[in-house]
């Protein structure tokens, strides 16, 4: 999918049902090349019962994975009215600051700076995040903290100032 930033310097636009950033965060080239090695080493595996076996099961095997794969890749959504990340989705008006952060700031806020309190939609193959801020009096939760490939899309997508990237 790919991410459209609203165009008047970070004011949302459109419907609340029509999505001004989207942004799916699917994993590397490499988590892919992991998922077929693996379904390659059940041919090995099964090679000595049968061969016929170890293919059929490779390919069961890449099967599974691929599907597991794709229905746990978390989808970002920011419409008018709300902000979906993952499962948890959030009015607007109860977001308050937002924070992209890249290289070793963004390792401080998914390590020693990361409020245990705070909801995470991190991906381990993705580094940037975006630290979103929750008003919501009635939600303990301080802040959102997620993974996103196009953290200046999003901080914008969300009506802040994109030189609030560090």
């Amino acid at each position: 999918m790919s991410a459209t930033p609203s165009p008047a310097a970070g004011q949302p636009t459109g419907s609340a049902t029509e999505p001004i950033y989207q942004e799916r965060l699917w994993p590397n080239f490499w988590v892919w090349l992991i998922a077929a090695g693996v379904s390659g080493a059940v041919i090995f595996v099964l090679a000595p019962i049968s061969l016929a076996t170890g293919y059929i099961a490779a390919v069961v095997t890449a099967l599974i994975l691929g599907f597991l794969l794709f229905i746990s890749t978390p989808r970002i959504t920011v419409t008018d009215r709300s902000l979906q990340v993952g499962r948890a989705q959030i009015e607007r008006e109860f977001i308050g600051a937002v924070e992209g952060f890249r290289g070793d700031a963004a390792v401080e806020q998914r390590g020693p700076k990361l409020n245990a309190t705070a909801y995470q939609c991190i991906r381990g193959w993705i580094s940037p995040v975006v630290k979103i801020e929750i008003t919501d009096e009635a939600d303990r939760t301080p802040y959102w903290l997620t993974s996103t490939r196009r953290p200046e899309q999003l901080v914008a997508a969300l009506g802040q100032p994109s030189q609030s990237l560090q």
